[in-house]
C-alpha cells in the first residue's frame, strides 16, 4: 500500500504539473494514510479505505460514465484491495470482529459479482450457431463457384464465395477435418505462415513463408507435391509469402506440360513458374523457370527488397511490386511496378515514376529510380477496363518528407490505376498527403458494382478512412472532404495543411484520444499513460512528428485497416471490416543526436529493428517509432483494441460494430490471461464472406477463427487455432464428400505477439449426414 501511494504521488505530481488530473496525487496521499493505519493495525484503515473507494467511484463515473472498461481501469485494483481488506484474516489482524453482517454481506456480494462476471464471460464464449444438418445445399451451379482462383477469389479482391452449404442454421456443427504442417523451416527460424491457398481443379496450392510451394488434396489435406524454392532468407524481415498466382494459358493443348502455371514471388526476389500437375519449373519461363527481380535495381543491403504478396494476373501479365525496408536511408531500392509475360517471363512494361517515359529496363549502368514509393501488398485488376489497381506505400525513409521529389509526393500513399497494356497511370487518388506517419496503403483495393451499375473501388487505409471511388476515373463516389490539419513545423518541411477524409462512409480510426481516455490495468500504469499523453504533442488527426517531444499518432501505423483489407458481399451490398485501435508514440531525432548515439541503417532487417529508432540516413532526422504502451506492456488507450463491423455500401451506414477477439491469449507483460474477456484485440489479416450470409475471419492476436452472421453481427461459431490466424481464410467445394470447406493458415505474426505455427487447418460439416441436394 505504501509503495502504491509513493508511486502514485511521484507520477501524479508530474501529471499535475503537466496540467493533468489531481486525482492521482490525492489518491497517493490517501494510500499512504491507509498504509500507516495498517502498520499500526488500526481498524480506522477500513473506514478510510471505504471513503477512498467511494470517492474514487464518484470520480470515475464523473470522468468516464458507466462504461465497463474505463471503470475497470480506475476501480479494478481498488476493488481487489477492498475485497482483501474485507477478508476475515485481515479484519482479525486489525482487531475487528472477523465477520459481521455488513462485512460478510459486502464480501459475499463482491465474490458473487466476480463469479457472475466470470460465468458471464464463459457463457458468452459459447458457440451459438445452429446444428441443423437436414436439407443441406448441394453442389454449386458451376465448378468455378466452388473454387478459389485468386488471392481474393476474383481479381476484384472481394473475398466472396457464392457457396452456401454452411449457414447460420448449421455453422455450430462445423468441425476440423484435417490439418497440414508445412514442416521445419530450412534455416530453423520461424517464418510467419500467412498464405491464402488457391483451389483449382481439385487441388489446393499454398506457399510457405520461405516460398516452398505445396499442392494438397483438398478433401484430405494430404501432400501431392512440394517444390522447394531454396529461398535465401538472409537479411529478410518477416519471411512472408501471402499466396501464389494461377494462370491457364488460353491456347494450350490439353495435357500439355505447363498448360497452366503456378507462380510464386520469393523473399530472395525471384519470380518462379511451376507446372501445377507436377510442381516442376516451367523451363520456358524466364531462365529455367525463374525471373530475377533484382535486375535493374540499385545496390542495397541484402533483404532491403523482396516480395511478400502474390503477383496480380491481368491481360496475360503478372504485375508485381515489392517490399522495401522502412525508415533506414535515402536511396533504398526502387518501388518500380513491373509486368512480366505470364508465358515467357519477359518484361512487358515497368512503371518507374522517376523515369515516366521509360517502359523497359534501365540502360546498362542505370537503375530504376531508388527510393520511390513501393507497393508491398496485393493489387486488384479489372480485365474489362484494362486496369490494375496498385496500393502504394510512401517514399523511404518514411517519417520525414524533406528528401522527396514531386513524383514521390504525387504518388505516395495512393491507389494508382495503371493501364494493363502499357503500365502508364490512368488515374491516382492520394489517401494521405505528404505522409510522414507510415500510413502506406497496405490493403488490397476491392472492386464491385453498385446497384445503379457504377463500377466502384473500395480502398481501406491505415488511417481508418474507407474511400469509395469510381474505378474508371478515380473520382469519389462517397463524399470526400479536404479538411484542415496541423502542418509540420520541422525545419524545411512542406507538410500539407489539409488531408482527405471520407465523410460519406463510416470511419474506423477509433475514438479520439484524450487524457481521460488513457487506460491502464492498474492505477499506476494508468497514471503513467496519462502523464505520457500530457507530455506528448497531440493535435488530433495527422499530428506532426517533430523533435521537441513525442507525438501521439492516431491511428497508429498498425491501422485502422492493414493488409487484410475487407470482404464484400456483392449480393447484399455489405462490406465486412476488421480494424485495430492502437496508437503510436513517435519522435524525430536530430541528426546530431542520432550520430551521438550511433544510430545507423540496419545491416540485417528483423522484427526487432524495424520498430524503435530508425536511422533515416541522408535526411536531417532519425526517428523513434513505437506503439504507445503502458508500464504493463498493454496499449495506453481504452479497449476495445480491435473491432469488427459491417457497412451498407448503398446507404453508407454502419450496420453494426463490436469488439473483435478476447483477452484469452494476451495480457499484461505479454502473459496470456487465459480468460475469454471480450475486450477486442489488435488484429492483422482479413475475412471472407459467403453466399449464405456468413463471414469467417481469424486475424486476431487471439488464437481463434470465428464465424459471424453478416447482417446482424452475431458471433455463431469459433474454432481454436495453434496460433493467431493472421491470414485471410478461403472456402471451396469438394465433390468427393459433397461438402463446403473453410481453410485458414494458423501461422501467427511475430509483430503482434500472436504465437507461431506452421499449420493449415480445414473445417467442414460432419461427413455422412448431408441430405443430398440437386445442383442449384
Amino acid at each position: 500500500m505504501l509503495l502504491l501511494g509513493i508511486s502514485l504521488i511521484w507520477i501524479g505530481a508530474q501529471l499535475l504539473l503537466a496540467g493533468g488530473s489531481p486525482y492521482y496525487v490525492a489518491g497517493g496521499l490517501a494510500f499512504i494514510a491507509v498504509a500507516g493505519l495498517l502498520w499500526r493495525q488500526s481498524a480506522r484503515a477500513l473506514y478510510v479505505y471505504a471513503a477512498i473507494w467511494t470517492l474514487s467511484l464518484a470520480w470515475s463515473v464523473w470522468e468516464a460514465g458507466f462504461a465497463f472498461w474505463p471503470l475497470l481501469g480506475r476501480m479494478g485494483l481498488l476493488t481487489v484491495i477492498g475485497i482483501w481488506l474485507l477478508t476475515p484474516w485481515v479484519r482479525r489482524s486489525l482487531g475487528v470482529v472477523p465477520v459481521t453482517r455488513i462485512s460478510g454481506g459486502m464480501l459475499g456480494v463482491a465474490l458473487l459479482g466476480l463469479l457472475a462476471g466470470l460465468s458471464w464471460t464463459f457463457w458468452n464464449d459459447r458457440i451459438t450457431g445452429g446444428t441443423d444438418l437436414a436439407g443441406l445445399a448441394g453442389a454449386p451451379a458451376s465448378a468455378r463457384d466452388g473454387e478459389w482462383h485468386h488471392y481474393g477469389n476474383l481479381q476484384a479482391g472481394r473475398r466472396f464465395s457464392p457457396l452456401d452449404q454452411i449457414t447460420p442454421a448449421n455453422v455450430g456443427a462445423l468441425q476440423e477435418v484435417w490439418r497440414y504442417s508445412t514442416g521445419r523451416e530450412p534455416n530453423g527460424q520461424p517464418a510467419p505462415f500467412q498464405a491464402t491457398p488457391l483451389m483449382v481443379d481439385d487441388r489446393l496450392y499454398v506457399c510457405t513463408g520461405y516460398n516452398d510451394v505445396i499442392a494438397l488434396d483438398p478433401e484430405s489435406g494430404k501432400q501431392i507435391w512440394r517444390f522447394e524454392a531454396h529461398a535465401d532468407a538472409t537479411g529478410v524481415f518477416g519471411q512472408t509469402c501471402r499466396g501464389v498466382t494461377y494462370f491457364a494459358a488460353p491456347d494450350a493443348a490439353a495435357g500439355e506440360s505447363c498448360a497452366a502455371r503456378i507462380y510464386t514471388a520469393t523473399i530472395d526476389s525471384r519470380l518462379i513458374a511451376l507446372d501445377p500437375q507436377t510442381g516442376q519449373p516451367c523451363t520456358d519461363f524466364g531462365k529455367e523457370g525463374e525471373v530475377d527481380l533484382l535486375r535493374g535495381m540499385s545496390k542495397a543491403p541484402t533483404g532491403y527488397y523482396h516480395v511478400s504478396s502474390p503477383p496480380t494476373l491481368v491481360s496475360g501479365k503478372l504485375v508485381i511490386g515489392g517490399w522495401v525496408t522502412d525508415g533506414q536511408m535515402v536511396g533504398e531500392p526502387s518501388g518500380v511496378i513491373r509486368a512480366y509475360d505470364a508465358i515467357t517471363g519477359k518484361l512487358a512494361w515497368a512503371w518507374d515514376m522517376g523515369a515516366p517515359d521509360r517502359m523497359g529496363e534501365p540502360a546498362p549502368g542505370e537503375t530504376y529510380t531508388p527510393g520511390t514509393p513501393n507497393s508491398w501488398s496485393v493489387m486488384s485488376a479489372d480485365e474489362e477496363l484494362g486496369m490494375v489497381y496498385v496500393p502504394m506505400g510512401n517514399a523511404t525513409p518514411d517519417y520525414t518528407g524533406l528528401h522527396r521529389t514531386p513524383e514521390m509526393e504525387r504518388y505516395s500513399t495512393s491507389v494508382v490505376a495503371l493501364d494493363a497494356e502499357t503500365g502508364r497511370p490512368r488515374w491516382h487518388f492520394q489517401t494521405a498527403h505528404h505522409d510522414i506517419w507510415d500510413y502506406d496503403v497496405g490493403s488490397q483495393p476491392v472492386l464491385f458494382d453498385l446497384p445503379d451499375g457504377r463500377p466502384a473501388l473500395l480502398q481501406p487505409t491505415k488511417r481508418g478512412e474507407l474511400f469509395m471511388l469510381d474505378r474508371r476515373t478515380g473520382e469519389p463516389i462517397a463524399e470526400v472532404a479536404e479538411l484542415p490539419v496541423t502542418p509540420s513545423k520541422a525545419d524545411g518541411d512542406r507538410a500539407s495543411p489539409t488531408q482527405p477524409f471520407s465523410v460519406g462512409l463510416p470511419s474506423f480510426e477509433g475514438p479520439r484520444p484524450s487524457e481521460r481516455s488513457m487506460w491502464g490495468m492498474a492505477l499506476v500504469d494508468q497514471a503513467w499513460c496519462r502523464l505520457k499523453f500530457r507530455q506528448a504533442r497531440f493535435d488530433g488527426h495527422m499530428t506532426p512528428i517533430e523533435t521537441d517531444r513525442a507525438s501521439i499518432i492516431w491511428p497508429g501505423s498498425l491501422g485502422g485497416n492493414n493488409w487484410g483489407s475487407i470482404a464484400v458481399d456483392p449480393v447484399q451490398g455489405i462490406a465486412f471490416v476488421n480494424s485495430s485501435h492502437v496508437l503510436n508514440y513517435n519522435r524525430l531525432i536530430p541528426r546530431e543526436e542520432a550520430d551521438r548515439i550511433g544510430l545507423k541503417p540496419v545491416a540485417v532487417p528483423s522484427y526487432e529493428n524495424v520498430a524503435g529508432p530508425v536511422a533515416q540516413t541522408g535526411t536531417p532526422y532519425a526517428a523513434s517509432v513505437a506503439p504507445f504502451l503502458s508500464l504493463l506492456v498493454a496499449p495506453c488507450t481504452e479497449p476495445p483494441y480491435g473491432l469488427v463491423s459491417a457497412v451498407d455500401l448503398v446507404s453508407g451506414k454502419l450496420l453494426w460494430q463490436k469488439p473483435f477477439g478476447t483477452a484469452r491469449d494476451s495480457g499484461p507483460l505479454m502473459m496470456p490471461l487465459g480468460i475469454p474477456i471480450p475486450m477486442g484485440v489488435p488484429n492483422i489479416g482479413g475475412g471472407v464472406v459467403t453466399g449464405s450470409g456468413l463471414a469467417f475471419i481469424g486475424a486476431t492476436q487471439e488464437h481463434m477463427i470465428r464465424a459471424y452472421e453478416l447482417r446482424s453481427g452475431k458471433e455463431l461459431w469459433h474454432g481454436r487455432l495453434p496460433a493467431g490466424g493472421n491470414a485471410t481464410p478461403m472456402t471451396y467445394w469438394s465433390d468427393r464428400s459433397g461438402r463446403q470447406f473453410v481453410v485458414i493458415a494458423a501461422g501467427g505474426h511475430g509483430g503482434i505477439l500472436s504465437g507461431y505455427s506452421n499449420e493449415l487447418i480445414a473445417y467442414a460439416l460432419p461427413q455422412g449426414t448431408r441430405v443430398q441436394g440437386e445442383k442449384k
